[in-house]
């Protein structure tokens, strides 16, 4: 599955896929598969925070910065920059100094980032086909 980024903020959403309805406990057992499904998997272990934070970097367009992101998810810079760490050591963002402003540093994808969101993405869509269990 791609990831798509999204439209533009004077556009429309892109249109995807029409998903199901999902409502109150059949919502939760999805989310749960999808977690058994992550922490059975060799794939690294996120807290709520780094995804929300990770997911956030991917799928809104534009610079990161750690104020910015601290301003979007309503967090403390110093609570970004601590899941920004571990997202690095990760190798799924690097951070990178700002050429226009030095000093700034921006947040940057990874293809090891985009590869492991791709296939997070598609454990969420095998679990919405599959169904609660």
């Amino acid at each position: 599955m791609s990831l798509r980024p999204p439209p533009a903020p004077d556009q429309p959403p892109i249109p995807s896929q029409t998903p199901s309805q999902i409502q109150g406990r059949d919502a939760l057992e999805l989310w749960k598969h999808v977690l058994t499904d992550l922490v059975r998997s060799d794939r690294p272990e996120l807290t709520t925070r780094q995804l929300a934070l990770y997911l956030t970097v991917y799928l809104v367009q534009g610079e990161h910065t750690v104020r910015g992101l601290a301003t979007t998810l309503a967090l403390q810079k110093p609570v970004i920059s601590r899941a920004l760490d571990r997202l690095g050591q990760l190798g799924f963002i690097r951070r990178e100094r700002d050429r226009l402003d030095g000093r700034n540093v921006l947040i940057r994808r990874t293809v090891k980032g985009a590869v492991f969101l791709s296939e997070f993405a598609d454990s969420i869509v095998a679990a919405q086909n599959n169904g609660p269990k």
